[in-house]
């Protein structure tokens, strides 16, 4: 008989969080967004690990279906998954359908979806207004590598919303990153990028550098290494790459000193104006505004990655939620509304290349009808401001509600979110960039978290490096069920 974990119920064998203070008045006191400043509840690694035992154990007794499917699978997708990061031993859990805020596995289980598609899935799970839209343009043909009017008009709605006049689409955000990186390069003449360290920005060589890596340990801050993600990057082209500190414009500032008197002016700066690839690591204040203007002084073009946040935070996303003018974004993700659509904006000046002909850009998909379809609804009809304003609501409690867990237990926790996205970061440190990101690791309490969620009807991106994303689907009950298993989970790791 297939498990039904209902939203805001928890399983008879899963310890009641009741049993201590409760977390239902909504909303809570707004969080702090930084680590508590006094002393902090220590938590046990061996019962950690114990409860991590008892957890997988459970969660493998119920999903066979997945582990049928898995040992189906492999035999013929390399790793029985379609991409790496999809990939969780001993087997992944193989999803079925969804609506709305849930998802249900191939055993019959039903889930609260925090993950939504790494971020993807900010509209819900088959919206009936993107279905239909979908629906009725493939009635009338789903692809002729040509324009169609839907494409103006997602054209039309995205320059109203962030700001840029120009806009080209694409498939995926790693098709967005390349392709702006190679704009960039025209446009200056340089072949030199700067980058975030251990920011993420597709699964192009140019960008495969310095992320998850751990060798910053004694690296001055300064001259930090390009190091390739994975084998099969060139040498020649990860060193054209330079990763440099986030929220430290003073050091970004000193390595394009250090570039310039190489011979080696950057032709831009692609980066999140939000690291989302390692929780959710806000700006501190001014920095952006001092980005923009160092990079305006050496004639570097900034390229901002909304493909996180763009759509998700904000209207017009990072651009519009912290008030900045960058000369390019790369969206991709919660654009299509689970259909994959990427597009790159652009001012007048930094598109002169494609419209002149010295960059091609091209792609058979690109622009291709159920997408721009989907897109349009998502975005005249879906994301709307009513939209933003439950998001908002709905974010405000959560991180609300889990301070209130970490208040009452005093552990050295903290959580902290925009809009859509929110993290809980398990540091006694403020998480400022991917250093600090990185000492404040627990991969043990990460992991059972996971574990905890996926036991009690959240399914959850894996690791500390995502982060949650909810949609306009959820309600205050779901935020309950989030709050209180997490609240169980501390509960059971402090008595």
């Amino acid at each position: 008989m297939a498990t039904v974990i209902q939203s805001g119920a928890v399983e008879p064998s899963s310890p009641r969080f009741a049993a201590g203070p409760a977390y239902r008045p909504a909303p809570p006191a707004a969080p702090r967004m930084e680590p508590p400043a006094g002393p902090v509840t220590e938590l046990d690694p061996a019962r950690i690990r114990r409860l991590a035992v008892v957890e997988a154990r459970r969660l493998d007794d119920r999903t066979q279906g997945s582990a049928a499917m898995f040992e189906r699978a492999k035999a013929v997708m390399t790793g029985g998954v379609p991409s790496s990061y999809q990939a969780r031993k001993p087997w992944p859990i193989y999803l079925d359908r969804g609506a709305g805020q849930h998802v249900w596995d191939v055993d019959g289980t039903r889930y609260l979806d925090v993950h939504n598609a790494f971020g993807s899935m900010v509209q819900g799970h088959a919206n009936p207004i993107i279905a239909e839209a979908v629906a009725r343009r493939a009635r009338l043909g789903t692809h002729f590598a040509a324009p169609t009017e839907d494409s103006i008009a997602v054209a039309e709605q995205l320059e109203r919303r962030f700001g840029l006049p120009q806009w080209r689409f694409l498939n995926s955000g790693s098709e967005a990153t390349m392709d702006a990186i190679r704009l960039a390069r025209a446009l200056t003449g340089r072949d030199t990028i700067l980058k975030i360290f251990g920011s993420y920005h597709g699964h192009h060589d140019y960008v495969m550098v310095s992320i998850g890596v751990s060798v910053y340990e004694g690296t001055d801050r300064n001259d930090y290494p390009s190091i390739p993600y994975g084998a099969g990057i060139p040498d020649v082209v990860t060193q054209m790459t330079i990763p440099v500190p986030f929220n430290d414009a003073d050091a970004l500032e000193r390595r394009i000193e250090r570039l310039v008197a190489e011979g080696r002016l950057p032709a831009c700066l692609i980066m999140e104006a939000a690291l989302m690839n390692c929780g959710v690591i806000l700006p501190e204040p001014g920095y952006l505004e001092r980005v923009r203007e160092i990079t305006r002084r050496h004639g570097i073009v900034w390229i901002v990655d909304e493909v996180k946040t763009g759509l998700t935070i904000a209207a017009g996303g990072a651009t519009e939620y912290f008030g900045i003018r960058p000369d390019m974004i790369c969206l991709a993700k919660a654009l299509g509304g689970g259909l994959p659509a990427a597009a790159i904006g652009a001012t007048y000046e930094v598109m002169e290349p494609v419209r002149d002909g010295r960059v091609v850009m091209v792609g058979t998909y690109n622009g291709n009808p159920l997408v721009m379809a989907a897109a349009r609804a998502n975005l005249e009809l879906v994301l709307t401001p009513a939209a933003y304003a439950h998001l908002g609501v709905l974010n405000d409690r959560i991180l609300g509600g889990v301070q209130g867990v970490i208040d009452a237990y005093g552990i050295g926790a903290y959580p902290v979110g925009i809009r859509s996205k929110g993290v809980i970061a398990f540091s006694r440190t403020k998480v400022v960039d991917y250093e600090s990101f990185k000492n404040a690791q627990d991969e043990a309490l990460i992991g059972l978290t996971w574990l905890w969620n996926a036991n009690r009807g959240i399914f959850a991106a894996p690791g500390r490096d995502e982060e949650w994303t909810l949609s306009i689907a959820m309600t205050d009950a779901d935020v309950d069920h989030y709050v209180n298993t997490f609240g169980e989970l501390v509960h059971a790791l402090t008595r």
